[in-house]
């Protein structure tokens, strides 16, 4: 029978030699994730399971990102809990402040994920590795503590859809506009328990740091995963950042999607979702024009990548934050962080009127570095705006990529980039 990508990497992993949408399948895997908040929650559950090592130190990560550097007694105690459980354990992929990084941006840096894998996580956007060709979904503590004793995770063979991409961006659009113009298109659940494959010609003009950023919203649309083919570009990534060795896995010609779309990468425009979900998306048409704002953030799992911190920086250089503006800028990861200060982007944030944060979730889930009071309104890379996300209650977030974030930045407003710097680079 005909199989998607996931599927035939969900049946490899079960040891079957194929699956149908619906069947229920005990896969092994190749990467057990946690981090600071859902690893001190896994932790008493791991103990009840009467386990006294997990199944393999090498494929087990926790990666303290969330409150870290540890934001109060509670977030303490959470990490030092981590710290305790990590160093009995042995766990080799442990990363705690000054090796941290957000584990969405680190797991693929580190090399620790590679095309092929089968990944749980205990966050819901553990879905960024399948920009990969890796079958990665974001899972329970309780189904973490058990995929840490015995290597293994039930799932439910999901339906696919498949979204056949054609054409190229234009300059400052990118794959946040690609997601948020899908999310805007099929509603938050609008692929809800199904995989979100990725494929077609246009495929190849996307960067990886662009399919990492479409893949870890898949989850905004209720996928279970997102998945790219692991192209040319996926496997050099992969031999770059890794020395394990890896299967590539194709959709057969004749598999089964129960929806199609044909997505022209070349008629997308810069897009923003508006508050509180991320399918109330919006075209700068579409905007109005004095819609001030009082928190810029570019960072996060979604887009703290070095593209990122290159775009805002060739935006912010020369130019200064406005007034009554705070622009805080977080990079993914300790080497991205390190990039910004090789390159001078650093120094273009900080002369900007920006700040530069160490690796950190922050403000994302309303955890630390940027939290928003009442009336308040934040234009966001990061991934969900619900109500009091990022802070008080009536506090708004209006989601979109580093460019319109940087353009919003200097202009004090909801800005298009392209009316600021120009529709070309």
């Amino acid at each position: 029978m005909a199989m998607t990508m996931t599927q035939k990497i969900l049946a490899a992993h079960a040891g079957l030699s194929q699956v149908v949408p619906g069947q229920l399948i005990q896969a092994k895997l190749d990467c057990v994730l946690g981090n600071d908040i859902t690893t001190a929650v896994a932790i008493p559950e791991f103990q009840k399971t009467g386990a006294t090592k997990v199944f393999d130190r090498d494929k087990v990560a926790v990666v303290l990102d969330h409150f870290t550097p540890n934001k109060d007694i509670k977030a303490a105690e959470q990490c030092k809990a981590c710290r305790s459980f990590a160093r009995e354990m042995q766990i080799k992929n442990f990363f705690d402040v000054g090796q941290m990084g957000i584990e969405h941006a680190l797991l693929p840096e580190k090399g620790i994920v590679v095309p092929g894998d089968c990944i749980i996580g205990a966050d819901s956007h553990t879905c960024t590795y399948g920009a990969l060709g890796a079958f990665s979904t974001g899972i329970g503590s309780t189904d973490m503590a058990v995929g840490m004793a015995t290597g293994e995770c039930w799932f439910k063979v999901p339906e696919a859809i498949r979204f056949n991409l054609t054409g190229k961006l234009s300059p400052w659009v990118s794959g946040k506009d690609v997601i948020l113009h899908i999310i805007g298109m099929i509603g938050v659940d609008g692929a809800l328990y199904k995989s979100m494959e990725f494929v077609g010609d246009g495929v190849a003009s996307l960067s990886m740091d662009d399919r990492f950023t479409i893949c870890n919203m898949a989850i905004e649309a209720g996928a279970k995963n997102g998945i790219f083919p692991a192209d040319s570009a996926a496997q050099a990534y992969a031999k770059a950042h890794s020395s394990r060795p890896f299967t590539v896995y194709t959709a057969d010609p004749d598999a089964s999607y129960v929806a199609e779309y044909t997505i022209d990468l070349s008629k997308l425009e810069p897009t923003v979702a508006f508050p509180h979900l991320p399918e109330n998306t919006r075209t700068f048409d579409q905007i109005p024009e004095d819609l001030a704002i009082d928190q810029v953030v570019i960072g996060s799992c979604t887009n703290g990548r070095v593209s990122d911190m290159e775009i805002a920086a060739s935006i912010l250089e020369g130019r200064q934050v406005a007034p009554g503006v705070r622009c805080i800028i977080i990079p993914a990861t300790q080497a991205i962080y390190l990039e910004c200060v090789r390159r001078g982007w650093a120094e273009t944030f900080i002369q900007a009127g920006a700040i530069l944060s160490t690796p950190t979730c922050g403000p994302c889930l309303g955890g630390h570095m940027g939290i928003l009071a009442a009336g308040e309104r934040a234009v966001a890379t990061t991934n969900r705006n619900f109500v009091g996300r990022m802070g008080h209650t009536s506090s708004e977030i209006y989601l979109a990529s580093p460019a319109v974030a940087a353009a919003s930045a200097v202009a004090g407003r909801l800005a298009d980039p392209r009316a600021l710097v120009g529709g070309a680079e």
